[in-house]
């Protein structure tokens, strides 16, 4: 019997990932709030009333894109602000891995991008969430550096919220690079070293 639940239950998270692929790529040309569920499932080859085993809404297809998009992220994140290395190095460390993330899940980097401004409410606040997660996780890897003594919560919570918008930034200049030639990349990777060095010059010189 716990046999034949284990492989209901694998079909049924292979159908739901299933769903989950098929909009995310259906996604590549269309917002979600245009996204029919039909569309989804037609892609899938299961009925509509399938789709409402999985999520409540297109809505809650969503946010779980949101959360499969993210939530893997974190350690990344903390990462590239970890203060293990200089300023430079850190800043390089931290471009080259966007750069990586950006080549290897176009897909995610783009819904993230176009949603997090977009038409519907609950998948705007779940990047807001997830944003603000990575906001406190990167204060909590600056409050360790000794170069933040001294400052207070508010403005370390300021700094790495500008850290996690400026990282968005960099991936939406690299996935609009993504068919570039090799010196446009090398320009987007340029830049993006320079702005986020222009954050840590202002950080140097915050107290002063």
């Amino acid at each position: 019997m716990s046999h034949t639940l284990g492989i209901r239950q694998a079909q049924k998270q292979k159908t739901r990932q299933s769903l989950l692929d098929a909009a995310l790529g259906l996604l590549e040309e269309q917002s979600l709030s245009s996204l029919g569920l039909r569309e989804v499932t037609r892609a899938v080859g299961v009925a509509p009333t399938a789709f409402y085993r999985h999520f409540r809404s297109t809505a809650d297809l969503g946010v779980a894109l949101v959360e499969e998009a993210l939530s893997s992220l974190h350690p990344m994140i903390r990462t590239t602000v970890s203060a293990a290395d200089d300023s430079d190095q850190r800043i390089k460390r931290a471009v080259e891995l966007i750069a990586r993330h950006v080549n290897a899940y176009p897909a995610h980097v783009r819904f993230i991008a176009r949603e997090r401004h977009g038409g519907v409410q609950p998948v705007r606040d779940a990047i807001r969430d997830q944003l603000a997660r990575f906001g406190q996780e990167v204060k909590a890897e600056l409050a360790k550096d000794p170069e933040s003594a001294g400052w207070n919560e508010d403005d370390l919570l300021m700094l790495a919220n500008l850290y996690v918008d400026q990282m968005l930034i960099t991936a939406s200049l690299f996935l609009e690079a993504l068919e570039a030639s090799p010196e446009e990349r090398e320009r987007v990777t340029q830049v993006a070293e320079r702005q986020l060095r222009l954050i840590s010059i202002g950080r140097h010189h915050w107290l002063d």
